[in-house]
């Protein structure tokens, strides 16, 4: 088994407090790395986990976990969790991992899912939709949709995103995340193959070939997946379609970090906006 083997990797760094005296892992800690990594995977194929299975109408339990060990992992590692969906039964799903230093295989395992009435945990078939995006995404095929358009098209779906994120998660009072600019803005929008809104974006003209990028938002348990940079791209590659030579944003604080990843700079002093801070950033075409 090598890493070629696999599309999905979960990177992390063995701890100090996970290690026995000879400076090796703990044999149980492995599956809690596996578990670790399972959680990434289903952010990888596009599903907040608990929104839904409760949507799914189902929930996964453990039915069989087996680990095979190679060699060991040491104190401050950098290692690899591997996983592909390898089976779908009737109503179970197997799981293969593998945990690599560099390219040294270190561990292999299979874990084994029953799909279940999560009252009873009687099993139940597993759902065609689900079985269709584990299938697609072992595939390499995309398991999420962005779309652009107006707020007529897709402000249902910008909306709960939006809500979820700024009103409850930050607290920035109703009306003043809602304004006039959404109905001439050009909206992005991700959604999984549940039509689940994930991901969301605007773009506005601001002046005479200058856009403005804002209320970029991304739900708190699909953070980390590439999905606000695929907003953003996408609200980027309009603005330069339609001829804007520079596009400017106001980035929270906390998000600047990402922005000047993409290639966006700061301007000015650091300001107040909805009680939060936030720096002015651009980027030119």
């Amino acid at each position: 088994m090598t890493r070629q083997d696999f599309r999905f990797f979960h990177r992390l760094r063995v701890r100090w407090a996970e290690v026995d005296m000879q400076k090796i892992v703990f044999n149980a800690h492995y599956l809690m790395y596996f578990d670790t990594a399972i959680a990434d995977y289903w952010r990888a194929i596009g599903l907040p986990y608990e929104a839904a299975m409760l949507q799914l109408d189902g929930d996964l339990y453990v039915k069989k976990a087996t680990v095979e060990f190679h060699a060991s992992a040491r104190a401050d590692d950098q290692i690899d969790v591997a996983l592909k969906n390898t089976r779908i039964g009737t109503s179970s799903m197997v799981f293969t991992g593998a945990i690599f230093r560099g390219d040294q295989l270190l561990i292999t395992c299979e874990l084994v899912y029953v799909f279940a009435d999560p009252a009873t945990q009687t099993s139940r078939p597993v759902p065609a939709v689900l079985r269709g995006i584990l299938q697609d995404y072992e595939a390499g095929q995309p398991v999420v949709t962005l779309r652009t358009g107006d707020w007529a098209t897709l402000g249902t779906d910008a909306a709960m995103v939006r809500t979820e994120v700024f009103v409850q998660e930050q607290a920035i009072p109703m009306d003043m995340e809602w304004d006039e600019a959404d109905a001439t803005a050009l909206h992005a929008v991700i959604r999984n193959r549940l039509d689940q809104s994930l991901a969301t974006g605007r773009l506005l003209k601001h002046a005479p070939g200058v856009g403005r990028i804002g209320r970029m938002a991304v739900i708190r348990v699909m953070r980390g997946t590439n999905l606000g940079r695929q907003v953003l791209q996408a609200l980027l590659d309009a603005a330069w379609s339609r001829g804007d030579r520079e596009v400017l944003l106001h980035a929270q604080r906390s998000a600047a970090g990402f922005y000047a990843r993409l290639g966006f700079a700061a301007r000015g002093p650091e300001f107040d906006e909805a009680g939060i801070p936030h720096v002015e950033m651009f980027r030119i075409r």
